[in-house]
């Protein structure tokens, strides 16, 4: 079939989230012709890239996650200098659980592996480390890494849209999109949208976020098992005259805790007074129809809060919070590969983000712009996010730590 007068242009993104903008901005700074498009507002809040902190971090159990941190963490300040303001804010960060946990020896061995600085602190360390502030269990121990902080989400994605726009990208929000087509008589990729446009490109890439299963089903027929889950966010208040004491500056570090329940959190940062701590899940949902709360029941973070804060904050009840989508896959391992088929390597799909992919959204883009370009990415081992993992084993890659995974899904 032929199709004409649709605008051309040499990549297409779709979804203009953290993965898609920063992946427009590595297209558009590498020369390529590039239009961004996205379903709603840019900026908007019905995804997974809005909000006022994410936790940049590289204690991961898997070690292909380290080596993508660190090049991140060097990509998200090379765009800082390029567009003269910050968005990431550097501190150290701090995991903790029980002395057994799984999770904690597979972070500590990673460590390791990726020759990432690291030291394991026992009970009483853990007390002269924090000053009082931390408090753990004599049968737990904790990880300290220097490579920690906060990134700005909505403040990021800002800074990737305005440098792909400085580097001569085309950015269209309020564009569904409904299909993506092979043009089987000159070659390429067509888009249409919703509202009846329709763009050409050579290359396109889809990071389209809790719709990418939905989108790849619809033009390919291959069913991705990416879940949408809505998580919430709180905010607790800190003691009155104890608050700078768990900002970034007063050496308080962002964290995560393993166990039941599986908490992280940030120092008081953007909200003056108030920590954020929540739970790492949520509860399915479909995108297109959200529950918009009330959210996970609260009692086990109130007693986490009451038990390791040591009475400093207020765990009566969150004064603030705010709700966000992760897009999950069973093995909580990014979806980033060709979709193959009639499209080849036309067609390039990032999504599955499972709830720790902001922090890498630098080095994403990086891998996306490449395997559009050059049919390959270079300094990384993509095997472990393969499209196709899930077509053998349902439950995609094999883990030595399955006491952690599976737990997203929240009642």
């Amino acid at each position: 079939m032929e199709y004409s007068c649709g605008e051309e242009f040499d990549v297409i993104v779709v979804g203009a989230g953290i993965m898609g903008s920063s992946t427009a901005y590595q297209l558009a700074k590498r020369g390529q012709n590039t239009l961004l498009l996205e379903q709603f507002d840019f900026l908007h809040h019905c995804g997974s890239s809005h909000g006022e902190s994410r936790t940049l971090r590289a204690t991961y159990r898997q070690d292909y996650y380290g080596t993508m941190v660190l090049e991140s963490s060097q990509l998200w300040e090379k765009a800082e200098n390029e567009i003269g303001f910050k968005v990431y804010f550097k501190g150290h960060h701090f995991d903790m659980g029980p002395v057994d946990d799984r999770s904690l020896s597979a972070i500590i061995s990673s460590c390791g592996k990726n020759s990432i600085p690291y030291r394991v602190l026992n009970h009483r360390e853990v007390a002269e480390q924090f000053s009082g502030r931390i408090d753990i269990p004599d049968n737990w121990i904790g990880v300290r890494t220097e490579l920690g902080g906060i990134i700005k989400p909505t403040k990021a994605v800002s800074m990737f849209q305005t440098l792909a726009i400085q580097n001569g990208a085309v950015l269209r929000d309020h564009m569904e999109v409904k299909n993506i087509v092979k043009d089987k008589d000159k070659g390429g990729i067509w888009v249409f949208t919703v509202n009846g446009e329709k763009f050409w490109a050579k290359k396109c890439v889809v990071t389209a976020g809790a719709w990418t299963s939905r989108l790849i089903k619809k033009f390919s027929g291959i069913e991705l098992p990416i879940e949408p889950l809505e998580t919430m966010v709180c905010y607790w208040r800190i003691k009155e005259g104890k608050e700078k004491e768990f900002t970034l500056g007063g050496g308080f570090p962002t964290f995560a805790s393993y166990g039941e329940p599986r908490v992280y959190g940030t120092p008081a940062f953007e909200f003056p007074g108030l920590i954020k701590i929540a739970v790492h899940g949520g509860q399915l949902c479909d995108p297109d129809n959200r529950p918009w709360g009330p959210g996970v029941s609260l009692s086990l973070v109130k007693e986490w809060i009451g038990r390791t804060l040591m009475g400093q904050v207020d765990c009566e009840r969150p004064v603030a919070t705010q709700l966000c989508m992760y897009s999950v896959t069973p093995d909580e391992d990014f979806v980033i590969d060709f979709v193959g088929g009639e499209f080849g390597k036309d067609v390039v799909v990032g999504g599955g983000f499972s709830g720790h992919g902001f922090k890498m959204g630098p080095v994403v883009g990086r891998i996306l712009a490449d395997l559009a370009l050059e049919g390959e990415a270079k300094g990384v081992e993509l095997k472990h996010f393969g499209i196709r993992r899930f077509e053998d084993s349902p439950g995609g890659n094999v883990k030595d730590f399955g006491d952690e995974l599976g737990n997203l899904k929240l009642n």
